[in-house]
């Protein structure tokens, strides 16, 4: 799914990565624990998670991921935004639940993460 498919999907403000938002992702996963990020993430995820902070980037450049959806209408600060710039990520924030994001996105077709624990 293209990132900017996403973006009209969840009706999400884009923070950075406007000029790759037509690259796509094979995948999302939800979470705000990072530790289960780096656990159970495979390629080409788009990250959506209600953990507003720097680690989250670091730990999406560390696996790869080039998108983040903040849920439940969360911003990312300035620190945010420039460190994903300097990444190339893609960041958007959406009004919706993690839960209420990630049901709209696999009703569209955009499957789950799963790897086997």
């Amino acid at each position: 799914m293209k990132l900017a498919e996403v973006r009209d999907i969840l009706q999400a403000k884009v923070f950075a990565g406007e000029k790759i938002i037509e690259s796509e992702v094979d995948s999302a996963f939800g979470s705000d624990l990072m530790s289960d990020v780096l656990a159970f993430v495979n390629d080409r995820v788009l990250l959506l998670t209600g953990l507003v902070n720097l680690q989250v980037v670091r730990t999406a450049e560390m696996m790869d991921i080039s998108a983040i959806v903040f849920v439940r209408g969360k911003c990312p600060d300035e620190s945010i935004i420039n460190l994903a710039k300097s990444k190339n990520m893609v960041i958007m924030s959406t009004a919706h639940t993690m839960y209420v994001a990630s049901g709209k996105l696999y009703s569209n077709g955009l499957a789950g993460n799963e790897r086997e624990v």
